[in-house]
């Protein structure tokens, strides 16, 4: 069977292998080219070097979207880890009606973004109408706030599931050997639960930066970046300046601050992963 196995693996694996380069190498080495040229279609490409990326670094609007993109990704991490591991400890205590719990707060993240946005949007500005507020393409503060509930509502059940899963993986000895110790319930959250549980957390931070930094279609929906930008994230910048205007310039400029927001990301997300993933610990 093992010498079968070796034998026919180059088969199994060629799908995956042409399916990844197809759909992610090839556009992906492609976009890279592209951000160095000026282009309307792909057969009327003209290169012109860095230039796209000196304007992209020197775009107000592009360093203000990173600038909000990234406060909103800082807030937005915090509040979804820190709510849905509450609410994870709560429901790992046998409590009546813990199933029917973790599939309501579970709900939302089945829910499309496009779809979210519009409802929170018309939810928020008649709350906000009511209470004769600015409404939320009106006022940057109300529209950076408005994304935060909406991006917590829809995220907070998804991680849940993944911190119930890591609680309930803890092994029973070592709750009871705190126990017989004599720790406390928050001595045994700190030295015990959240060291064992280090693998959720890393898994729950790196989707939720991404998921953050990569927003869009709850953007779209719900500010459209407006008022006048200031709530324009990155990756609608990116969408707004390769669309929303016509000229070969402005598709090399969207190129080129797509390939800088990609390495944002990479980076970003290696840090993360290299930074949880020294604290976990072996069971």
């Amino acid at each position: 069977m093992e010498k079968a196995i070796k034998k026919y693996w180059p088969i199994f694996v060629a799908p995956t292998v042409a399916a990844f380069c197809i759909g992610f190498l090839w556009p992906f080495l492609q976009g890279l080219y592209l951000s160095l040229c000026k282009f309307t279609t792909l057969k009327k490409v003209t290169f012109v070097g860095f230039e796209n990326f000196k304007y992209a670094l020197t775009d107000p609007e592009f360093a203000h979207a990173f600038w909000f993109t990234a406060a909103f990704t800082v807030v937005s991490t915090i509040f979804i880890n820190v709510i849905a591991f509450t609410i994870a400890l709560i429901l790992t205590r046998k409590i009546r009606g813990t199933n029917l719990f973790r599939t309501v707060f579970f709900m939302p993240n089945l829910i499309g973004g496009v779809v979210l946005g519009y409802i929170w949007s018309i939810l928020l500005n008649c709350v906000l109408s009511l209470l004769a507020k600015p409404l939320l393409r009106l006022d940057a503060t109300y529209g950076f706030w408005g994304l935060i509930l909406l991006m917590c509502w829809q995220q907070i059940g998804y991680m849940m599931i993944i911190y119930i899963a890591g609680l309930q993986s803890i092994p029973n000895d070592y709750l009871e050997a705190a126990y017989i110790d004599g720790a406390n319930s928050w001595q045994t959250l700190w030295r015990v639960k959240i060291p064992n549980v280090m693998p959720s957390i890393t898994i729950c931070l790196f989707l939720t930066l991404t998921n953050s930094f990569k927003l869009f279609d709850q953007n779209l929906a719900l500010t459209g970046g407006e008022p006048a930008h200031m709530t324009e994230m990155l990756a609608l910048n990116i969408y707004n300046t390769f669309y929303g205007r016509s000229g070969a310039q402005w598709k090399g400029y969207g190129q080129a601050k797509a390939v800088i927001f990609c390495v944002l990301v990479i980076v970003i997300s290696m840090i993360q992963l290299r930074a949880t993933r020294s604290k976990e610990v072996q069971q």
